[in-house]
């Protein structure tokens, strides 16, 4: 199944008296970018975490939140940051020095605001029954992350199957103009021959030669089946590869070369509006294919 970068997953754990808030969030990305806010109870098992992330998720620009939303007073007391507190206090009168503000009135008031300032201390250590609960809410938040990707991703894939149905049906009008257009050539390169025959002697042998080799230079059948057949392997990819975004994004950029080798074969203005069309549709897929697993 296809799954689309972009997801919100989250999941709560309780444990006696705390309350452990687990939320994740991803945006596309062509590697895992990976930023993680844990509380410091459980930073000893951020790398075990970070593991299973990369495992579960492959690529992507995460963001991860591990925090006790409630904790009783029985089991954490909260204290005053005293390094914290003077290192704001001095950094606070040196910027007023440098700029010339005004120093506050209620000092306490503004520095017990700052970040770290107040903190909880925990007495007791991370138990194993505690970390398998909170780990299991860990997994949980991925997998409803992983559930949100997936309904995204099938978003993607009806968006990518109407753009390519609409392509086909530009690629399947191509027909109606060749004939005329090679008709025009033909015309024309006569018509240019004929007022140069005036000045000059022409073999006609190897006249005809030449505008035979030089219509078939401008032949586009081999474009048409190309193109076709990337236009076949990209949703064939897209049904069978869970995670197709960079290999959708190679095909997209194949077919965007038939497409441009159609346009400067084609002269004939009817064609052109094809190829402008196709070129627009296609630029649609590539702006979305960057979402996709």
């Amino acid at each position: 199944m296809m799954q689309s970068m972009t997801g919100f997953g989250k999941a709560v754990s309780e444990f006696t008296d705390k309350k452990v808030v687990i939320e994740i969030k991803s945006l596309n990305s062509k590697q895992l970018d990976l930023y993680t806010k844990i509380n410091s109870f459980y930073r000893s098992k951020e790398l075990e975490i970070r593991n299973l992330i990369q495992q579960e998720l492959g690529r992507g620009k995460v963001e991860f939140s591990l925090m006790v939303d409630q904790v009783s007073e029985a089991s954490a007391g909260v204290q005053i940051n005293k390094v914290a507190f003077n290192n704001y206090l001095n950094q606070i009168k040196e910027i007023s020095e440098e700029t010339g503000v005004a120093l506050p009135n209620d000092w306490f008031t503004v520095i017990m605001r700052m970040p770290e300032v107040l903190r909880a201390e925990q007495n007791e250590e991370l138990s194993e029954e505690e970390w398998e609960k909170t780990l299991t809410a860990v997994k949980d938040a991925i997998k409803a992350l992983n559930e949100f990707r997936s309904q995204e991703g099938e978003g993607l894939k009806a968006f990518f199957i109407e753009r390519i149905d609409t392509i086909r049906g530009y690629l399947a009008e191509v027909p109606n103009y060749e004939k005329s257009r090679i008709d025009k050539i033909k015309a024309r390169l006569e018509e240019n021959l004929a007022a140069l025959e005036e000045k000059v002697s022409l073999d006609s042998g190897r006249l005809e030669q030449e505008m035979i080799f030089y219509i078939e230079k401008l032949d586009i059948s081999e474009e048409k089946q190309r193109l076709a057949k990337h236009l076949d392997y990209f949703i064939e990819t897209m049904e069978k590869e869970p995670a197709c975004g960079k290999k959708l994004g190679f095909i997209a950029q194949e077919m965007g070369r038939e497409i441009n080798t159609l346009g400067s074969k084609s002269n004939c203005s009817e064609l052109q509006v094809l190829v402008v069309n196709m070129k627009d549709e296609l630029e649609k897929i590539k702006e979305q294919v960057l979402n996709v697993l």
